[in-house]
């Protein structure tokens, strides 16, 4: 089982810069999508539904701005593109598939980083997404959660992590967040549980500022995490850096088959 998860800052501006013909050479059986920043009816029968992919999508209340997607080579049991939350649904920011092994979820956490309004806003989706995973944790089936979390765990997980200690992204309260979630709630961080010592080569996200992909200034915020279980069944993570199709680069994490 391969999963791939990208942020693609804008699907239209990935498709232009190739992600369209980059994605059917890595024959994976999973893609998460995060920041669509588009709607159906912007999306061409290619986006909405790569061949030999189900397109499933939730799109954001404004034009123009977040949605999440899911391709997957199986046509799900259960699509469930809103959860009753309205600061997430209206922003388009959770998407989950039920399939007869697995259950597969994009999300796009807020960023804090435009304003005290929008961190407080983060926390707040921070402690409604909490509640969810509390729950996915505890069922039977497989469940992997990929996406953009906006947070950068620990220091080794961005170049300059003495600059960014009072900055939106690697908070001590957001970093706490995430060590709540993986060792107490019983997530893993499966990219970090296959590299516990690698730092550089896990940066997903380079500002546009200052050569920051130049000069490999990045920060590791887009996760795939899953229970102790599969993550156990996890072989091989990579983040995919020779085209670049956003600010954000691919993490693809290869899996045996689920039960």
């Amino acid at each position: 089982m391969k999963i791939i998860t990208l942020n693609l800052n804008g699907i239209r501006s990935a498709s232009r810069k190739g992600f369209f013909d980059w994605l059917p050479r890595q024959k994976a059986d999973f893609v998460c999508l995060q920041e669509l920043k588009a709607h159906e009816v912007d999306l061409d029968d290619h986006m909405k539904s790569p061949k030999g992919y189900f397109g499933n999508f939730s799109y954001a209340n404004k034009k123009g701005y977040s949605g999440v997607g899911i391709y997957s080579k199986e046509k799900p049991n259960k699509i469930i593109s809103k959860i009753g939350i309205p600061e997430i649904d209206d922003e388009g920011r959770y998407i989950e598939i039920d399939l007869d092994k697995v259950i597969i979820i994009s999300v796009y956490f807020p960023s804090g980083s435009s304003g005290e309004e929008r961190q407080i806003f983060k926390y707040k989706v921070l402690d409604k997404i909490l509640v969810i995973l509390k729950k996915k944790i505890k069922l039977r089936k497989d469940v992997v959660v990929c996406g953009d979390f906006n947070i950068a765990h620990n220091e080794i997980d961005l170049k300059n992590f003495k600059g960014n200690k009072r900055n939106s992204g690697f908070l001590p309260e957001e970093r706490e967040w995430l060590s709540y979630l993986f060792f107490k709630v019983g997530w893993v961080d499966v990219f970090r549980n296959l590299y516990s010592d690698k730092g550089e080569g896990g940066y997903t996200w380079w500002s546009n500022r200052g050569r920051a992909w130049a000069k490999n200034v990045g920060w590791r915020i887009d996760y795939q995490i899953t229970s102790s279980k599969l993550a156990r069944k996890a072989r091989k993570a990579t983040v995919f850096k020779k085209i670049r199709f956003s600010d954000h680069a691919p993490l693809i994490i290869d899996y045996d088959d689920c039960d």
